[in-house]
This record gives C-alpha cells, structure tokens and sequence, in this order.
C-alpha cells in the first residue's frame, strides 16, 4: 500500500505543475515603466513596460487610437508615438495596453493614462488661439510680491522668465532650470533688480515640487548681491502653469542692514523655455 502511494507522488506533482502552468497561462502581467510625453514639439508619448511572459503588443489611447508597440513576441516592450496629429478630449489622456501570447490568446491591461504637459489638441478648442493666450499670460502677467525690510514694508511686481530647462525623467518638470527676473518695487529707495539665478525642482507627493534655489542680483547702480530662496508648487492650472508660493531672502554682502525678505505667489510654465 505504501509502495503505491509513494508511487502516486510524481504523477501529484505533475498534475501540480500543469495547473501551475496553465493559471500562469491565463493570466498576462504587465509592469509599466515609462508612461510620459515629451514637453517639446513634436509631442511624444513615450511608453516601454514589461510583460510577464514574451507577447506581442499594441497600445490603445484614448479608446480610438491603436498603435504597435511589439511586433515579435518579447518581454520588453517600447514605443514613441507621435501625438502631433491627434485629438484628445481632455488632457488626461487613458491608456490600455493589448498583448497577445504564442498561442494567440489575447489579453487588455488595466486602464492606466498620461497628461498632456502642454494643450497638444483638445476637440473644441483653438489650439492656435490658446497658444496665443497661453503665450500672452506666460510673458505679460507678473507676480505679486510682498517686500519686508527691516523698518519698511512694500509691494513689488516681479516677472521671472525660465530660458533653459535641464530636462528629467518626469513628463511634467524638468530636474531644474535657469531663469532671468525683473523686479520693480513701489516707493522703495531702490526700485528696480535684475536677478539670473537657478531653481531645482524636486517633486514631492501631495503638492507638485519644492524648489531650492540661488539668484545673483543687481539695481545696475552697485547694489549687487544674493538671493537663495524656496519655492513650493501647489497645483496645475489648465495643464500649463503651476501656482507657487516663494520665500526670498536677499542681501548685499558686506552690507550690513541691507537685507530685506519677499514672500510672493506666482505661475510657473517652461512654455518657452529652451530643454536641454
């Protein structure tokens, strides 16, 4: 009796390693790795992502667009796309991914979506003229600025242009950039700076970014110094332009008294920005 037992063990697991098999054959993972456009002209939607098993592939966007991702079976998969051309709904765009396996058996990913970091093309809308009005606010609308010295207080306008973006792994920010600023400051002794400085955008959960950051400044008349400073990016406007609230402190070195503190609130947008 305990012959035949024993005799029954390898057939068990056999038997354990079929089923084995086939649940693992029914079923298709899928491990998303990038999912993100590309800021600059022409829009890219860049995707790579694994599978568990080697499968063809194709992407599905936005319930209307079918592209190939993989034509041979393989575990990893990659494609940029070309949304120039496209139209979306709304900026968060979803996504589903197709596989099909060695046998032909098909399967559909979870439903997962993108965001367009810029208006790529909204049905209904004007690309050309939100172009131009995105492009108006992005050069004509400054920010309001709260200026403490130590006996005086003011209000100042300052408007920051980032020139050169650095760009990072994320669709929507770069890892920094580099950017001029004009201040003009109401009924102060000095008026008006000039600053060229440098923030770093670290994104963090439950608010969009902290951003350190160093500005050299000037009047153009010897009041020269610097201004470190610390922004924090609270959310996203149309997609575009994101609110944030700085603290700046800038001082003269060498000048004793010449401190004075800004607190401000402002949009930040690499609209026109140049990426490296």
């Amino acid at each position: 009796m305990n012959i035949k037992l024993i005799g029954l063990i390898p057939l068990i697991f056999l038997c354990s390693c079929l089923i084995k098999a086939q649940d693992e054959q029914d079923s298709m993972e899928v491990d998303l790795i990038d999912s993100f456009v590309t800021p600059e002209v022409p829009h890219t939607f860049v995707l790579s992502f694994f599978t568990s098993i080697p499968a063809k592939s194709k992407v599905l966007i936005d319930n209307k667009y079918t592209y190939d991702v993989s034509t041979d079976p393989t575990e990893s998969h990659k494609a940029n796309i070309d949304l120039s051309k496209l139209e979306f709904k709304t900026n968060d765009v979803p996504f589903v991914i197709l596989t099909e396996d060695s046998l032909g058996k098909k399967y559909t990913s979870e439903t997962y979506d993108f965001d367009l970091p810029q208006e790529v093309k909204v049905e209904g809308r004007s690309e050309l003229l939100q172009l131009c009005l995105f492009g108006a606010v992005d050069f004509l609308v400054p920010s309001p600025v709260y200026v403490k010295e130590k006996d005086n207080s003011y209000f100042s306008l300052t408007k920051e242009f980032p020139i050169v973006s650095l760009r990072g792994s994320g669709y929507k920010y770069p890892i920094g950039y580099f950017s001029a600023e004009y201040s003009h400051i109401f009924r102060a002794p000095i008026k008006n700076f000039l600053r060229i400085g440098y923030k770093h955008l670290i994104t963090v959960p439950g608010i969009e970014y902290i951003a350190p950051g160093i500005n050299g400044f000037t009047n153009f008349t010897g009041f020269n110094g610097i201004s470190p400073e610390i922004s924090v990016g609270l959310f996203r406007l149309v997609n575009t332009f994101t609110v944030y609230a700085r603290y700046r402190f800038n001082v003269k070195p060498g000048d004793a008294g010449s401190e004075f503190h800004e607190i401000s609130i402002g949009l930040y947008s690499s609209f026109f920005s140049l990426y490296l």
